[in-house]
């Protein structure tokens, strides 16, 4: 049996009848065996999202006998995250996903203790929380949180197992190991403001992250036994579109802030870089006052000029208008702007949303340097205005 990377000795105690029939099938395999198996009921392994990622990951860590997961979480179910979020059903539409996902895992596995942690991982709770885990399974699916847990896991010494998802495609790696590169050492700073939407926006395949937390799960179980080769200095992608699969090599970076030159030093909050994660996440979103409105700000404006003096253009697409809209609102999907243009008025007070405020800051951009003078994006999208504006509004 190959050593483990992980400092954590196996349980010293045996078995009992009931565990060896429930792990008979890796007790056979000898990459893991019965020291492989106490070594899983010894793992101490943080979940940081119960989302797409997370779900398939913490069911299938449950499932293998990992004895002590922990799940930071501080969203509740909604309905829309059925279509990926494998962890939740539909009973549980408004629970805390930390609570479901607490039931859920208990009756996978009664064997493995559930701690969960109902609150946004941050920096001042990062490092804390990660304190007593041997290993970070990043779910997240915003970079602020992305990059907090990569420089959570430096500062500490932990291995982060990396996951990422996008339309029909998904990414997996073993970041923040003694022999490996960081997270930053492939991206070493967020992406400008806007130019990468999350998957609220851009939509993902729901068995995508599916199969990207499995592989996750996979990844965090060879290190925890000492099986196989990890995907340290590796970057999987996966297209499910194509069903292909490539590896890409990823070196440690000298000049790496965080793993490199170590000048990152202690813990910050990163400026969340896309409207849509931070509105997603329950966050404020950066806030360009010359062409965003934010939703307190545009309801008063409506409330003094009305509707019809504010011209309100939703360029989402028709079946989001079905779900939910502004009254009065006016459909123009954002690929016919440029056909519908001519027959706005480019005098009047225009304001333009979409989900969450980043296909609607594109199309103001387009419709001021058309000459749309008083046009504004609604900061944030119509989800934000759920949330600042009018809690019964549906969210999606």
């Amino acid at each position: 049996m190959p050593s483990s990377p992980l400092d954590r000795a196996p349980d010293p105690h045996p078995l009992s009848p009931e565990e060896l029939r429930r792990y008979s099938r890796h007790l056979t395999l000898s990459e893991i065996g019965e020291v492989g198996q106490r070594r899983l009921a010894s793992a101490k392994v943080l979940l940081v999202g119960a989302g797409g990622l997370g779900s398939s990951a913490a069911l299938y860590l449950a499932a293998a006998g990992v004895g002590h997961l922990g799940i930071v979480d501080d969203d509740v179910v909604d309905v829309s995250n059925l279509q990926r979020q494998i962890l939740h059903g539909s009973a549980d539409v408004g629970r805390p996903k930390t609570e479901s996902a607490r039931a859920r895992l208990a009756d996978v596995n009664p064997h493995v203790r559930v701690q969960t942690f109902p609150t946004r991982f941050a920096a001042s709770n990062a490092l804390e929380i990660m304190q007593s885990f041997d290993m970070v399974v990043d779910g997240t699916d915003n970079f602020r949180t992305r990059y907090l847990v990569n420089d959570a896991c430096v500062l500490s010494g932990k291995p982060n197992v990396h996951g990422s998802v996008s339309g029909f495609e998904g990414r997996v790696s073993v970041f923040a190991t003694s022999a490996g590169p960081c997270y930053r050492c492939l991206y070493p700073e967020p992406p400008p403001h806007g130019l990468v939407p999350s998957c609220a926006e851009a939509g993902v395949l729901g068995v995508v992250p599916g199969m990207i937390g499995v592989l996750q799960a996979a990844e965090a179980i060879k290190l925890i036994v000492g099986a196989g080769r990890p995907l340290v200095g590796r970057l999987l992608v996966v297209d499910l579109l194509e069903m292909r699969f490539r590896t890409i090599e990823v070196g440690r970076e000298p000049g790496c802030p965080a793993c490199g030159t170590r000048s990152i030093g202690a813990l910050r909050e990163i400026e969340e870089t896309c409207e849509d994660t931070g509105a997603a996440a329950g966050m404020s979103a950066p806030f360009n006052s010359d062409i965003e409105i934010s939703p307190p700000a545009l309801a008063l404006r409506l409330a003094h000029a009305g509707a019809e003096r504010v011209e309100l253009i939703d360029v989402r697409e028709p079946w989001e208008h079905a779900i939910v809209r502004l009254p009065g609102a006016r459909l123009i999907p954002f690929g016919t702007l440029d056909h519908v243009m001519p027959d706005l008025d480019a005098a009047r007070e225009t304001v333009v949303y979409c989900h969450h405020g980043v296909r609607s800051l594109r199309a103001a951009e387009r419709l001021r340097a058309a000459g749309f003078a008083r046009v504004t994006s609604l900061a944030g999208g119509i989800d934000r205005w759920g949330m600042d504006v009018d809690p019964s509004l549906p969210r999606y």
